[in-house]
């Protein structure tokens, strides 16, 4: 699996993870949101063309609904390997309001993913189970992404690195940006609520400004996460067509501010 946040002369823009669906969003709200397995694998595929990394993977169940079933992540990772071999895949362990900590350890254990997503915050809900879920994921070599979405996130982070909870190589953290603010409406000066921390870090963002608050923290030494599950429309309003779309525009960006 190739390197986030590798700021290498072979890599000229920032390493680029696509979300395309999220835990909560439909096709009602985009007809392009993919939810099946064939319409996850499509969108990984177009986006990969448009100069994604990377696959932050949310599978659903039969009704469409956010779910960790082993199962179900087993089936896409094999079809996302088979169609687009060099995309790196990230599952979420995302709880959704859904999920228990035992659930989410559950389906870190039978998926066994190369790289997983795990809210700090989420499995703080169950302090006895936190260190066995770290080392789990140590013991068989799933990279963990930290997903903090305030300064409080990032400070339970470090106390856990601090007392040898989390494991020494435990160290990417994704940024979410804006998540609580009025109507989940990011801006770039959001970035500046989490203390700064040689790690290496991604963010993501909502709303219209979601590629400005990226542009910013590629700027900063930052990687990006974008996609349907944090914005469906452009800076000026305009809904994208597909995550594709929205993809090449940020790369395309991303590219312009290197020149």
């Amino acid at each position: 699996m190739s390197e986030p946040a590798s700021h290498t002369q072979t890599a000229p823009i920032p390493y680029v993870l696509v979300a395309p669906n999220g835990a909560r969003r439909g096709s009602v709200d985009h007809a392009e949101l993919p939810v099946g397995l064939e319409q996850i694998v499509a969108t990984a595929r177009n986006c990969f063309r448009a100069g994604a990394d990377g696959l932050h993977l949310h599978v659903r169940d039969d009704r469409g609904q956010h779910t960790l079933d082993a199962g179900r992540y087993l089936e896409t990772l094999a079809e996302l390997r088979r169609v687009v071999p060099d995309m790196d895949v990230q599952i979420t362990t995302e709880a959704a309001g859904v999920f228990d900590v035992a659930a989410q350890l559950e389906c870190l254990r039978k998926v066994r993913p190369e790289w997983a997503s795990i809210s700090v915050r989420e499995v703080a809900r169950a302090p006895e189970l936190v260190s066995t879920l770290y080392g789990l994921c140590e013991d068989q070599g799933t990279r963990v992404q930290h997903i903090l979405y305030d300064r409080e996130d990032a400070a339970l982070l470090a106390d856990w690195q601090g007392r040898g909870i989390v494991r020494t190589e435990q160290t990417d953290r994704l940024l979410v940006l804006g998540r609580y603010s009025l109507g989940q409406k990011s801006a770039p000066e959001d970035l500046d609520q989490f203390p700064q921390d040689p790690s290496r870090w991604m963010v993501c963002a909502f709303g219209q400004q979601e590629h400005a608050c990226l542009l910013t923290a590629a700027k900063r030494g930052g990687d990006v996460r974008v996609g349907f599950e944090n914005s469906l429309t452009d800076k000026d309003g305009n809904t994208w067509s597909d995550n594709a779309a929205s993809v090449a525009a940020l790369v395309a960006a991303l590219k312009g501010a290197q020149e």
